[in-house]
């Protein structure tokens, strides 16, 4: 199992669809069998679920819903489909009153675990609507990517996929169309200054890069700038491999962006936390017998450098982990608008037919105690963008992490005065192995 946090991101810019913020542990073995009766039938897919709900859900109350008669009311329906066996544990979920306690179709599922894995078969490209000229567009290739090799670049317009006009179509609808099985082929139209190609091109996995980074010279101090948009499978690594390079660069301070980062898998947010963190408690989680762990730095901290936290609204479960760790424990300083305030952990199960469910499963606090739900994490620095600096920035990605970017120049300025930005001098730095 693994668990993981999330929600949407600034600028919908889709290689695949987002989720809801949710810390999830994922199971990708089917749920155990239910009676030998139901075996196969839309009745063993709803007795697996309310078995799972029964057995894991943090509120043992079930929020006051008599959850023996949800079993009830679930095997005593005639289902002939197994749509008709969704919509009714849909309908029972909802009775909890938890949007993060969620049943997932088959598709709704494989997407979700793509996502989570930081892979997706397809061409490597992401895209957006342009808002002048209102065609699909390439924002970027992904690096190692068959789209990045066939020499797709930025701004080029995809006028057909397969020869499909693109006109009417939106990102999703585009992106589902170019996705699919690694090995097979597609072809895409392209429009580049004045001139229609025809690419042909073949679908591979591709890792989803999560981390952008860069040096920037502010005054006389190099800092090093970390985006980090979610917590997939393939953050920790991505974020090691930028502070070693960073490092190797000589920055003095570091900015570290999860604005619009929705979350991902906690095992993500902790080995991420430990390379930020040389001691110190990191999140507290309770499950619904008040059991209660914690989770804390191991002395490998890969930086000593001061560092300022960038977060908003829409920064959400791994991320307020990430930032409520840094926060508490006095090792940098949080920038930015009020978080998200998702403070809940789920895990998710494939069940036997290929869908998925997602479970509450324990609440989580950060190292000081504070319960974040629907509050979220206060910054020590707070500076909130009005409307059109916010479309400024999402039509314009580039602007983010530039003078153009308001909280991103108060987060440098907040690293030349402000104590909280400062760490223990002359930290013992270890390498931190990923596994």
């Amino acid at each position: 199992m693994q668990q993981y946090i999330k929600r949407f991101s600034l600028c919908h810019l889709a290689l695949f669809s987002g989720a809801i913020a949710t810390t999830l542990t994922m199971s990708l073995l089917p749920a155990r069998s239910v009676r030998a009766s139901f075996q196969d039938s839309p009745k063993a897919l709803v007795d697996e679920v309310w078995q799972l709900v029964n057995r894991e859900y943090v509120d043992a109350t079930f929020n006051k819903v008599n959850w023996q008669t949800s079993r009830q009311n679930l095997l005593s329906k005639n289902y002939t489909s197994k749509e008709q066996a969704y919509n009714a544990v849909r309908e029972e979920l909802e009775k909890l009153g938890d949007p993060y306690t969620r049943f997932l179709d088959p598709k709704q599922f494989a997407a979700l675990t793509d996502q989570t894995a930081g892979e997706l078969s397809g061409v490597g490209i992401r895209m957006e609507v342009n808002e002048q000229t209102k065609r699909l567009t390439v924002v970027e290739a992904i690096e190692n990517s068959p789209a990045l090799k066939a020499g797709i670049k930025s701004g080029d317009q995809i006028l057909a996929i397969d020869g499909k006009p693109t006109q009417d179509l939106d990102v999703q609808q585009a992106s589902s169309m170019i996705r699919g099985k690694a090995g097979t082929p597609v072809s895409l139209s392209i429009g580049r200054s004045g001139q229609n190609l025809n690419i042909k091109l073949t679908r591979a996995r591709i890792e989803v890069p999560t981390v952008r980074y860069s040096v920037k010279q502010e005054g006389k101090n190099r800092v090093g700038y970390i985006s980090l948009r979610e917590f997939n499978a393939h953050a920790a690594e991505q974020m090691q491999r930028a502070i070693y390079d960073l490092n190797r660069q000589q920055v003095d301070s570091y900015v570290l962006d999860l604005r619009g980062n929705p979350g991902g898998l906690l095992q993500s947010s902790i080995e991420i936390a430990r390379m930020w963190l040389e001691t110190g408690d990191i999140v507290r989680t309770v499950d619904r017998r008040g059991r209660s762990e914690k989770l804390a730095a191991n002395h490998t901290a890969l930086v000593k450098q001061p560092v300022a936290v960038i977060v908003d609204g829409n920064s959400a479960s791994a991320s307020e982990i990430l930032a409520g760790a840094i926060k508490d424990n006095n090792r940098g300083v949080v920038v930015g608008s009020q978080t998200f305030g998702k403070a809940l952990v789920q895990s998710v199960h494939s069940l036997s037919d290929g869908s998925g469910l997602a479970i509450t499963i324990a609440h989580y606090y950060t190292p000081k105690g504070t319960d974040i739900s629907h509050k979220g994490i206060t910054p020590d620095v707070k500076i909130d963008l009005t409307e059109a600096q916010i479309r400024q920035l999402a039509s314009n990605p580039k602007l983010i992490g530039t003078q153009n970017d308001p909280q991103y120049l108060r987060a440098i300025a907040v690293l030349g005065t402000n104590s909280l930005a400062q760490t223990t001098p002359n930290q013992t730095l270890k390498p931190l192995t990923i596994r």
